[in-house]
């Protein structure tokens, strides 16, 4: 905005007044420049046209002999102030208030009626003229640039490797000007200019020969370090930072469990101590507690809002920090564009340099940013990405154009990712990788004293939200509980008991999380109301020797037929508030029924009195399974080399047997497996763990893998999606087709049909149909690390 010139005559006489001589100098300068500038171009305005009122200046600005005698006026009037500053300059630190107030007196003595009035007018058409002469100075350089040696080179290419190329000059003619970001990189609306960047920032062009096309130096891959346990947390907590409430609940759960980290890292160093470990640069993006995501999480973690997620990343980061990686946390947009060199701007251009990172850990939201602020660079660099979502994205929602075209699109997912670069708090989707947390282990002292200070009838309520105990009819089964139970609560109130908390009920308020620990030592029963679904404080309580009872879903729930998991990127159907603790820990910890029953609720209630139990933590929730697990996927997990395709040429020439095949029956069963003398491909996890069945018709890999006690491993599809993988199962295929779809391979009975995936990314454990028997590839797992096999590590 230009300043009135009433303004400048006060801002002039203000700093003559008040500032120091040489800072007199510098304004006046100013003052005299602009308006030399208006007298030299004076001359060259047309005149004016009659009628106008005498203080209305047009775009064709004043320019008779009144307009020139008001310049000249300005004119005399600068000289005399410049010989004034001319002579204050050479007082150098000394003050003369004489001259000061002289000098004022003549600022005074020099405004005539009407002058300020014209100089405003003149002000503001210099404005308007410099707009226009950037205008043309522009075009003339454009011009200038074809002239001197781009002479109709700058014409758009049409070269059929370069497909797009006209339709993003377009695009660029239109709209270049939408992005700060183009003009950093030299854009200046001629279209060589447009070319320069389509070819060398881009790639939508291709390289122009009258360029000087220097040879791009390779640049050497940074020399490979070896990862070395650290068990010193100090540096991470700074990292960590502060300022929200939700930092300082993750710092304060990396110091309570620092001592678990450490020693669990000296038990995996001994147990790898013949395997180099490369130390990986690694980011890590927490989007949702970011200010541009909203982070509604931090307002709430001192009213008993969720912490799963928040536990969940403290863990990873401790983890991560342990394992001897280098680290960068980012939880903010300015901190994520430092990290990664985002250009200025508003998102639009792509990173030029190399990712400085190998891995980059987020999760939706801190997706979203990247898209908005990487812009082309999200796709060439996406497969670095590791996103951390808690209930699973199954790859027919993740495939966009799958997706779009078969009603799986959510708010969530399309992504296009790996189906394992998806990372979830427990191992319930075996299309993704299951990242999971921690919960605290007990020595031998507090086992032994946990045994001794139960409290037979003591039962606490899993919900510490006065929402979560609004469930319909959970007065009934209550008032059988507190008939055998003292019941306790721990739900967050301000100023009044909630009043969705029956009065028989011992309610603590919220707790901090060693209070917390306390009271689930003490109690015999951890009972849920069937919401929250799948948060941590189930392990706690069994890990604190409680028994989880908790109800059944009947029919299950899912984004069918349940509001909390409409839009999510999964067809997963729970049926029970906490499947994990169901399936993977069960009796006596775990007790899962139908709260309805009243009788089935009774009857539970007084087998729970009469039993005891020994505090349990499944091993791939403790430390040392985390960390384990952690360094497996850093160390073997790679999904920006291209796989080899799968079948190579001229397999069936590689295979044994009669008919050929790579499968072999495992002795006394009907699982096959990769036969030893067949060829050796490389993969992880290794040929060796696969498991080739067949489902039943309207059945998902996943449980047919389960009911073999197996887990389904996507990651060997590739290996089964052949011809012989049918014949080796004895399915007789009159048509061999291949297309995209997430239930292939399978064979439909109907229509003696096998059908091959035809993309690797639908390549897909879940979903079934009544029309196909799937062929599911399992492996093996680890004792107590499902998400291993045996030879995974």
């Amino acid at each position: 905005m230009i300043a009135t010139s009433t303004e400048l005559f006060i801002m002039v006489r203000r700093c003559l007044l008040t500032f120091k001589p040489f800072r007199i100098f510098v304004v006046g300068i100013g003052f005299f420049s602009l308006c030399f500038l208006m007298t030299s171009l004076g001359g060259q305005f047309s005149a004016k046209r009659p009628g106008d009122s005498p203080f209305t200046v047009r775009a064709e600005v004043l320019g008779g002999p009144e307009s020139r005698g008001v310049l000249r006026k300005i004119s005399d009037m600068l000289e005399v102030i410049m010989k004034r500053m001319d002579a204050l300059s050479k007082l150098g630190n000394t003050t003369d208030t004489h001259r000061l107030d002289e000098l004022s007196s003549a600022l005074d003595r020099i405004q005539p009626i009407g002058l300020v009035e014209r100089i405003q007018a003149i002000a503001q058409n210099m404005s308007d003229m410099a707009v226009r002469v950037e205008q043309i100075l522009q075009r003339s350089m454009a011009s200038n640039r074809v002239r001197d040696g781009a002479l109709g080179q700058c014409e758009t290419p049409k070269d059929p490797r370069y497909p797009d190329c006209p339709s993003k000059m377009d695009w660029m003619r239109a709209r270049w000007t939408s992005d700060p970001c183009y003009a950093f990189y030299g854009v200046d609306g001629s279209d060589c200019s447009f070319l320069v960047y389509l070819s060398e920032v881009e790639w939508f062009c291709p390289p122009l020969a009258w360029r000087n096309q220097t040879v791009t130096p390779t640049l050497k891959p940074l020399p490979k370090t070896q990862a070395v346990f650290q068990s010193d947390i100090g540096s991470l907590l700074e990292q960590v930072g502060t300022g929200k409430e939700s930092l300082s609940f993750m710092k304060r759960r990396i110091r309570r469990l620092a001592a678990q980290w450490a020693s669990a890292a000296r038990r995996l160093d001994d147990k790898l101590r013949s395997h180099w470990r490369e130390q990986k640069r690694i980011l890590v993006h927490v989007g949702f507690l970011t200010e541009e995501s909203g982070d509604v999480f931090s307002p709430k973690v001192l009213k008993g809002g969720p912490l799963g997620e928040m536990v969940q990343w403290a863990d990873i980061l401790t983890a991560l920090h342990v394992l001897g990686h280098n680290l960068k946390i980012s939880v903010s947009l300015k901190e994520l564009h430092g990290f990664l060199g985002v250009p200025p701007g508003r998102g639009s251009c792509p990173l030029t340099g190399p990712l400085p990172f190998d891995l980059i850990y987020t999760d939706y939201h801190g997706l979203q940013q990247m898209k908005q602020h990487m812009g082309l660079s999200l796709r060439k660099h996406k497969c670095h990405i590791r996103v951390i979502d808690t209930f699973g994205t199954e790859p027919a929602y993740n495939h966009e154009e799958y997706a779009t075209l078969h009603g799986y699109r959510t708010n969530w997912g399309y992504w296009n990712l790996h189906g394992q670069q998806y990372m979830t708090m427990f191992p319930h989707t075996p299309d993704n990788s299951f990242m999971g947390f921690v919960a605290e282990e007990l020595n031998e002292t507090e086992r032994l004293n946990i045994q001794r200070n139960k409290v037979n009838n003591m039962a606490v309520v899993y919900g510490k939200e006065a929402s979560m105990w609004k469930l319909q009819g959970k007065e009934k089964f209550l008032a059988i509980l507190h008939r055998y139970m003292e019941i306790h609560g721990t739900v967050y109130y301000e100023t009044q008991r909630p009043p969705e908390v029956p009065a028989f009920v011992k309610n603590h308020g919220l707790l901090p999380q060693q209070e917390l620990q306390q009271l689930l030592r003490k109690a015999k029963l951890f009972i849920g109301f069937g919401f929250p679904y799948e948060g941590p404080a189930p392990l706690e309580a069994i890990a604190n020797g409680c028994i989880f009872l908790q109800p059944k879903f009947n029919p299950p729930h899912s984004s069918l037929n349940h509001e909390f998991f409409r839009g999510k990127p999964t067809s997963r159907k729970v049926s029970s508030q906490h499947p994990y603790a169901e399936q993977y820990i069960g009796r006596p910890h775990v007790i899962t029924i139908d709260f309805n029953n009243s009788e089935e609720f009774d009857a539970t209630i007084r087998e729970i009195m009469r039993i005891n139990v020994e505090p349990f933590l499944p091993y791939e929730y403790t430390c040392e399974g985390m960390l384990e697990r952690v360094h497996a996927y850093i160390q073997n997990q790679d999904f920006c080399s291209p796989e080899a395709p799968f079948p190579p040429v001229n397999s069936s020439g590689a295979w044994l047997g009669s008919p050929p095949s790579p499968f072999i029956l495992l002795p006394n069963s009907s699982i096959l497996t990769w036969a030893p003398n067949a060829s050796y491909y490389t993969s992880w996890p290794p040929l060796s763990a696969l498991r080739l069945l067949a489902s039943l018709e309207g059945q998902s890999c996943v449980k047919a893998c389960q009911n073999a006690g197996l887990i389904c491993e996507p990651a060997l599809y590739r290996f089964i999606n052949i011809k012989e993988a049918f014949s080796a199962l004895d399915f007789q295929c009159e048509g061999l087709e291949s297309e995209m779809n997430h239930l292939f391979p399978a064979f439909s009975a109907e229509h003696a049909e096998c059908g091959l995936q035809q993309d690797p990314l639908l390549f897909s454990c879940a979903g079934s149909s009544a029309k196909y028997q799937r062929l599911c590839p399992c492996r093996d797992y680890r004792n107590g690390q499902v998400a291993l096999c045996r030879d995974c590590l």
